[in-house]
């Protein structure tokens, strides 16, 4: 979501007095992580509430500066307010905090615990600040269109590996005392027309409709969430999107049907900011919380709830005692995590000057009067730990080197270095990037996206700087150009000797409230990498970029190494530097495909032309069903430049041609699971239990240690119904091996991994017939394959 036009400004004196009211007689905690108590302490503090109190604490109140979203505190019953901070990669607007890696560098790390730290560290980082809630992870978008601007904030376009990172990453933020809100839910796939925007008439324009049919919802964009309710995520934010037909945050089967009963979600339903479209109608669906509440600057985006839900009430609409329910499920939460304690951080009050930094400016809201003349502006707190070493460690491991021919990486010491192109300098218009497009095609290089997912770099180590710092060890002289429109008029005139290694830095920036125009990087790249190309003896070319590119100079004849870095937080320079000089050996895979040309892409974003046959004129009909990514590129047999899952290192690995595949425990299995179980977070318990194993051998072959990323992939007996993709990803492992070294690998099936959604039955059930699983190191290098008949 994107706040804009904050004015308000309340004093630091006010805010602190009324938060150290608010906090001065907390309840005490409860310790124990145990729901039903936590429930229980819930019902407790609902009972003792009024009805205006009630109301209040599912009506976002955002007068309160130092957090994007918040619930106001009742400081008669000791409870001080709920902060919702941006995520999901940082604290946005929030002076002194981490940037850490996009959630698409870290699904390029195919790296479950690495992962899981990342999310650890963001929980002890938003939890130091005083937040309780951040916003993230995201895992829808998925990628649908490979241009959408949101796609670089998640964890790709594979609902497998995207299932398992957002695991982690809720298991890490939660065990850090912060709450989860995992988004957006659901098939929120393009920013154009997300929302009810008018058209350039002033006319009124819904928002898109996504409209899916129920099998492809299970078994793809639903995945995630599964996994997501299963870790025991907090909350779940609904999307902007309509979902055939419906708003996302309206929807009564999505939030309902699919979220409550089906999937055992216990937390509550929060809406976008700005997403929430009616009042009876929203609560009576499911919809928990609105946010951001009534904001004085927007009076074209009404409040929903407040004072519309007393007169839904007096007419009979909205019962009092599903408020009390919504009441009850966004503080079990709080008791749960154990958030009530009285040592819980206050909120950081230099966040509100953050917020007013970022959000007007502060030469603006100076001559707005809006703030004091006399303003002592705070730094805010340093939670950021030892933070640096996993940003460093995990940009490393999220870049996936693509081309290495005659292994021109690692650098072989060279004594002249070149470093090119626009993304290769410090950011040049400040430490925020901001939601529009930028005016320049050189403001330095891209480390975030922009839009609510972004942050305020405390520093940044550009890749220029690191590679000066690392040359000087070695007394090796660098030169550099850095202005893309000198490079794409072929200026080398200040460089000489022509260097021996050249790295070229190019970009492509992707952020919320629009998509992604252009396959190529931004900035007249391909021209840029060309003549950077044909200057040098050889080329390295580093993307900093949201995700998918095309590379029409990849088989450019020297250019000899390529490396897709994605966006790797504020240690950038150091991350890359540690690959090509080679202390650290790549380890990255694509978590996408990437086309040889735009039109093997998969589907457009739908961008209408005005004026409107309708004001429903913005359809998306995902008649492609599940035929996502390398999905798609398999059923129409498209040969892709580098497919899902594919990553070069420093050394070989080979695969046992021979694998097994085996029942767990017992081997008469139903088709469907015991419906006579109660449903438990993540859905029936008998979706999550192993049924089958495969395993695999595998080997370095090389003469380094390296990780390799063993990948299975398991195609549907012929029973399967049509729509079924003809292979799907189904379990991955990273493992370091020294050189000559092997190692037995085993990948567990659970019973949702080896079903279809029976639209039906309305249920998961196992296909008769022959499975053949096939393990190897991408989706296209498959090597080793077995069949099996999960059902006897």
């Amino acid at each position: 979501m994107v706040l804009t036009n904050l004015v308000l400004f309340i004093s630091a004196a006010v805010v602190q007095a009324a938060i150290s009211s608010a906090y001065g007689c907390g309840a005490q905690h409860n310790g124990t992580l145990n729901w039903t108590e936590a429930l229980a302490m819930a019902e407790a503090f609902t009972v003792k509430l009024t009805l205006e109190e009630k109301i209040q604490m599912v009506t976002g109140n955002s007068s309160a500066n130092s957090c994007i979203g918040n619930i106001a505190p009742v400081p008669r019953l000791g409870f001080g307010g709920i902060c919702l901070v941006d995520g999901p990669s940082a604290i946005n607007r929030a002076d002194g905090v981490s940037v850490f890696p996009s959630g698409i560098t870290s699904a390029a790390t195919w790296d479950k615990k690495l992962i899981y730290r990342r999310g650890f560290a963001l929980g002890v980082e938003s939890k130091g600040y005083g937040a309780h809630v951040l916003l993230g992870p995201s895992t829808n978008p998925m990628g649908r269109h490979a241009l959408g601007g949101r796609n670089w904030e998640g964890f790709g376009p594979d609902p497998y590996l995207a299932g398992l990172a957002m695991e982690s990453s809720i298991h890490g933020m939660q065990d850090a005392g912060v709450q989860s809100c995992s988004k957006h839910y659901i098939a929120n796939e393009q920013e154009t027309q997300r929302s009810n925007d008018p058209d350039p008439f002033g006319n009124p324009v819904l928002g898109i409709s996504s409209n899916v049919d129920d099998r492809t919802l299970h078994e793809l964009y639903l995945w995630p969430f599964a996994n997501a309710v299963r870790a025991g995520t907090t909350s779940i934010m609904c999307s902007y999107n309509r979902v055939n037909q419906t708003y996302a945050c309206e929807n009564e089967y999505l939030m309902k049907d699919v979220l409550r009963d089906e999937l055992g979600f216990k937390g509550y339903v929060v809406s976008d900011w700005f997403a929430t479209h009616s009042t009876a109608e929203s609560i009576n669906a499911g919809l928990d919380v609105e946010m951001p509440g009534p904001v004085l600057s927007r009076p074209e985006s009404p409040s929903f709830f407040g004072k519309k839900i007393d007169a839904a009430m007096k007419e009979g609409l909205i019962s009092e005692d599903r408020l009390d329910e919504m009441v009850r499920n966004v503080m079990a939460p709080y008791y749960y995590l154990g958030q009530d304690t009285p040592d819980y951080p206050t909120v950081d009050p230099a966040g509100r000057f953050g917020m007013v930094a970022t959000e007007i400016g502060i030469p603006q809201a100076m001559a707005a009067g809006m703030l004091p003349k006399d303003v002592v502006f705070p730094r805010g707190r340093n939670n950021r730990r030892n933070h640096a070493k996993l940003i460093r460690e995990m940009g490393s491991a999220g870049t996936v080197l693509l081309k290495n021919v005659n292994n021109t990486l690692p650098i072989k010491a060279p004594k002249v270095i070149g470093v090119f192109g626009n993304d290769a300098a410090d950011p040049t218009q400040g430490f925020y990037r901001r939601t529009s497009q930028p005016s320049d095609v050189n403001t330095g290089t891209m480390v975030i996206g922009g839009g609510s997912g972004t942050a305020r770099l405390p520093y940044v180590i550009a890749p220029l700087e690191a590679i000066k710092a690392r040359a000087r060890e070695t007394d090796a002289e660098v030169l550099y150009i850095t202005d893309n429109k000198a490079l794409a008029a072929n200026y080398f005139h200040g460089v000489y000797p022509p260097p021996e290694i050249c790295f070229v830095f190019q970009q492509t920036f992707a952020s919320e409230s629009f998509d992604r125009t252009d396959f190529e990087l931004d900035g007249n790249s391909t021209q840029v990498i060309k003549n950077v190309a044909n200057f040098c003896a050889n080329t390295v070319v580093i993307t900093h970029s949201g995700g998918v590119n095309t590379m029409p100079w990849a088989d450019h004849p020297k250019i000899g190494a390529i490396l897709a870095a994605h966006y790797p937080g504020q240690e950038t320079g150091n991350s890359i530097v540690d690959l090509l000089w080679g202390d650290v050996a790549p380890s990255g895979r694509l978590p996408y495909t990437i086309p040889r040309e735009a039109k093997d892409a998969g589907p457009p974003i739908v961008n209408l032309t005005y004026p409107l046959p309708s004001p429903d004129a913005y359809q998306a009909d995902f008649v492609e069903g599940q035929l996502l990514d390398y999905r798609h590129y398999d059923a129409l047999e498209i040969d892709p430049l580098y497919e899902f899952g594919f990553g070069l290192t420093y050394t070989t690995f080979a695969i046992d041609e021979v694998v097994s595949a085996a029942h767990v425990g017992n081997s008469s299995l139903s088709a469907r699971p015991d419906a006579r179980k109660e449903t438990s977070p993540g859905g029936n318990p008998d979706l999550w239990e192993e049924v089958v194993v495969v395993s695999a051998k595998i080997s370095n072959t090389g003469d380094r240690a390296a990780h390799a990323v063993p990948q299975l992939y398991l195609s549907f007996p012929a029973s399967a119904p049509e729509g079924t993709p003809v292979k799907v990803l189904r379990g991955f492992e990273k493992i370091l091996l020294e050189a000559d070294a092997e190692t037995a690998v085993e990948f567990s099936l659970m019973r949702r991994d080896v079903s279809y959604w029976d639209t039906g039955l309305r249920d998961w059930v196992i296909p008769k017939g022959e499975f053949t699983f096939r393990v190897g190191f991408s989706s296209m290098d498959l090597p080793a394959e077995t069949t099996f008949a999960v059902l006897k």
